[in-house]
């Protein structure tokens, strides 16, 4: 298991502050404003569009901002030093070079961040990937591509994660196994920022929701106040997001 973030070392708190993107005549996210905190597990919803990869690849310096700005402890993305020490990032599973073995796609991203071969090797055991690491990922199937890019993400033991829909391609022991990773890693004191679209899934794993809808905010509260009694969050989410069209 990871160590627990260490006290007052980053802040590990992920602002976004009155953020829009635009690609061209099409805006993406439009004066998006909210802040994740540490020690819990923080859900991102919204609909296909809504802006909610744009938005997570704009927090990790991937996309600019047309407007507004991004912060992790305080600071940029791009103003972090060994930037895997601070932000776990899974955003694209598939972003991974097919002819590198496991074990040398993680080695490469630790020496790039100052991150020593024990920590490689630690983390292809948690993922249970030590057995395929000197496979080459051209051979993985999404699943094992998805666990490889968790382990990527938790490569540097950093405080903050971001996770873009973390659950693709993983059966269901995999899910279960994710969602008490997450839990987990919160219950350290670490920022955990996961989009999904499966609400079953973020009901029994998200202790905050943050809800957008065309690149907007829409809801921004703990999820046992966003459902309400006697409402699935499914259901309370659906209205929602009707109530935004």
């Amino acid at each position: 298991m990871c160590r627990a973030a260490p006290p007052g070392s980053l802040g590990p708190v992920i602002e976004v502050r009155e953020v829009s993107k635009w690609y061209g005549r099409i805006q993406a996210v439009d004066a998006l404003t909210f802040t994740v905190r540490p020690g819990r597990v923080t859900g991102f919803l919204g609909p296909n569009g809504a802006g909610k990869s744009t938005t997570m690849r704009m927090i990790v310096g991937l996309a600019r901002p047309s407007a507004g700005e991004t912060r992790v402890g305080g600071r940029p993305y791009e103003g972090l030093t060994h930037p895997l020490t601070h932000v776990g990032a899974l955003l694209e599973a598939d972003a991974l070079h097919p002819g590198r073995t496991a074990s040398d796609h993680l080695l490469w991203l630790a020496q790039s961040n100052g991150i020593g071969r024990t920590r490689v090797r630690q983390v292809l055991g948690q993922l249970g990937l030590d057995g395929v690491a000197r496979r080459r990922v051209r051979g993985f199937s999404l699943g094992m591509r998805q666990r490889l890019g968790l382990a990527a993400a938790l490569l540097g033991d950093p405080p903050v994660l971001l996770l873009d829909e973390p659950v693709n391609g993983l059966d269901p022991e995999g899910v279960r196994w994710l969602r008490q990773l997450t839990r987990s890693l919160a219950a350290e004191g670490r920022t955990v920022f996961v989009s999904s679209h499966l609400m079953s899934e973020m009901a029994i794993t998200a202790d905050h929701l943050i809800v957008i809808g065309q690149g907007r905010l829409l809801a921004d509260a703990p999820l046992a106040s966003f459902v309400g009694d006697g409402t699935s969050l499914e259901d309370a989410y659906l209205r929602l997001q009707e109530r935004a069209r």
